[in-house]
């Protein structure tokens, strides 16, 4: 981003000049909301009959001071009745707009939710690269939610607030058509001043969004670091950067503001100028005797109540032109997130022969490979140690099996079949992970060690007995019901390790990747969990990370990596 791109709007000149129109927008995000129709049709309709009635509060004026102080003219009876009937006919109407509008709202944000959650769960693992989780969750969750109650109410004052305009212009012309025209003579300006200001907002409102994610980012990793920041004394470089973000986007809302409040008295200021001209006029007429008392103090009522509608129409480009964003930024990564390629093959059970011919990774072109023309065969239940320093691309060779990302060249086979011609869900049945960095739901043991699969309590409490953690899962409140928190927050380091390598047990898939397994163990936990491992090892291909020679000497062939490439392989003997 270019300083004075940032200085005006936050945003680049391209993408200032490439946003798309509003039109096409709002075809983008109907969809989601296209099934609840008929509550924004009912909406719109009942403020429509809220806003008919609005003539009539300076119309019930000129039967009231023309006849009403004149003994017997007109009924007492009349006037609760009229009163009443026309606030009720008010009340009703609004009641049934906000509802159905909410009920529009809600079940359109639904959808659109639960389109993006999915999407989240098939995108292609690039999404993860290019978004934070923090602007992953802020869209999922309160954008699209704020977004829809803005973007839905503010239409709804537009249109009644439009459509009580008209009413009480039309009123205004039966009364007396030639001050009415003053009062057009408003209309063009308004819209030259809403139309200027709304590309405005537009701008604001996108660059504004991107600020805070900024800012929601640098929180996200203060509040996932917030160890490593104290150990190291990181408080205050950690506030300059919050400090940077804050006040970024506290100058973009303020613009925001400022662009969005610049229209009311604007608007007001054209208002007062036509409003004092036909309050002269009006006055000139009556006293010429060409009007009674009662239809100018109409006149002047229904002119005084065009503000308001007007000063609401003036301000509703701003909460629009927010809630469109929000929704559009929703609908934008449903459709820009490409869904993993997925083939047909899918056998059941593989038999666990993997083979890599000539793979090469490259994450950027102006990088070295990760991996760099890996050929390497593993025979059903045959273990293969992967050794080296960080960065030799072991990792990376462990995520292209499961196809967590896709290799630059050459090819890699699974029973003799390419990865790419099986079942994505087919080929992830066929690997159990157990990784250093272990991630637990907020839910109960057995759904953590069950995850993905049915739930059998007797199959939870045996893996949970290989894994050497049934002895503490017996002193939890619920036992294996126990919910243990956020990421496993509960747990200590080894036990959250020992719940991982539970559910590798439990899912008892052929092929096994164990990426430094026992790192958080110590040595009596270790040799236990050791020994269900080389149980559950027995018969299955494994592919395991590790440094520790417990680990190491048992395999059957241990590979040996530098730079992304194999620098040499044997036994452990060799």
């Amino acid at each position: 981003m270019s300083e004075s791109a940032a200085a005006d709007t936050g945003l680049p000149e391209s993408d200032k000049n490439n946003m798309p129109s509003f039109q096409a927008r709002l075809k983008r995000i109907w969809p989601y909301f296209a099934e609840s129709r008929w509550g924004l049709a009912l909406g719109l309709a009942a403020g429509a009959v809220g806003a008919m009635t609005e003539p009539m509060i300076p119309a019930l004026m000129k039967p009231l001071l023309d006849k009403g102080f004149q003994n017997g003219a007109l009924p007492l009876w009349s006037i609760p009745l009229a009163i009443v009937g026309l606030f009720a006919v008010r009340g009703g109407s609004g009641f049934v707009a906000q509802y159905a509008l909410s009920w529009f709202s809600n079940q359109g944000v639904a959808r659109m939710r639960a389109a993006l959650f999915a999407r989240l769960l098939s995108a292609q693992p690039e999404l993860y690269q290019h978004h934070t989780a923090s602007s992953l969750t802020n869209t999922v969750v309160y954008e699209v939610q704020g977004g829809a109650r803005t973007l839905t109410f503010s239409t709804q004052s537009l249109v009644t607030d439009s459509l009580r305009l008209l009413a009480l212009l039309g009123y205004l012309f039966y009364l007396n058509w030639q001050l009415t025209l003053f009062v057009a003579l408003l209309f063009p300006a308004v819209a030259v001043v809403m139309k200027v200001l709304s590309k405005r907002l537009r701008r604001l409102s996108v660059a504004g969004q991107d600020a805070t994610d900024a800012l929601a980012y640098v929180v996200e990793e203060n509040v996932m670091a917030w160890r490593l920041v104290r150990l190291h004394g990181a408080q205050a470089p950690q506030t300059q950067r919050f400090d940077r973000h804050n006040l970024a986007l506290t100058r973009i809302s303020q613009k925001s503001v400022t662009a969005g409040a610049s229209m009311t008295p604007i608007t007001q200021m054209l208002a007062a100028m036509a409003l004092s001209a036909v309050i002269v006029a009006a006055l000139w007429q009556t006293d010429r005797g060409t009007g009674s008392v009662g239809a100018f103090v109409s006149f002047v009522t229904a002119m005084l109540m065009l503000v308001a509608p007007m000063k609401s129409l003036s301000q509703v480009a701003d909460p629009i032109t927010r809630g469109m964003a929000s929704l559009d930024r929703g609908a934008q990564l449903i459709a820009s997130s490409e869904v993993e390629h997925s083939g047909g093959f899918d056998p059941g059970r593989s038999g666990g022969r993997l083979e890599l011919q000539g793979v090469t990774l490259r994450y950027r072109d102006d990088q070295p490979p990760a991996v760099d023309n890996i050929t390497l065969l593993l025979e059903p239940g045959q273990s293969v140690a992967l050794v080296g320093p960080s960065g030799a691309g072991k990792s990376t060779l462990v995520n292209l099996l499961p196809r967590f990302i896709e290799p630059t060249a050459g090819q890699l086979l699974l029973d003799g079949m390419p990865l790419a011609e099986w079942d994505i869900h087919a080929l992830r049945r066929q690997f159990a992970l157990v990784s250093q960095d272990v991630v637990l739901f907020n839910d109960s043991v057995a759904a953590n060690v069950a995850l993905g699969s049915e739930l059998d309590p007797t199959r939870v409490r045996a893996a949970l007995q290989a894994a050497n953690l049934s002895d503490f899962v017996a002193t939890l409140p619920q036992g294996i019901e126990t919910v243990i928190g956020h990421n496993g927050g509960q747990l200590s380091g080894g036990q959250r390790q020992r719940m991982a390598i539970a559910r590798a047990i439990y899912k008892d898939a052929p092929i096994l990747i164990l990426d430094e397994a026992t790192s958080a163990l110590d040595s009596e936990s270790e040799r236990s969990v050791q020994a269900a491992l080389e149980t559950l090892m027995r018969g299955r291909t494994s592919l395991v990370i590790a440094h520790r020679l417990s680990t190491i000497e048992r395999a059957d062939r241990i590979v040996a990596m530098e730079a992304g490439r194999i620098a040499e392989q044997g036994s452990h003997a060799e």
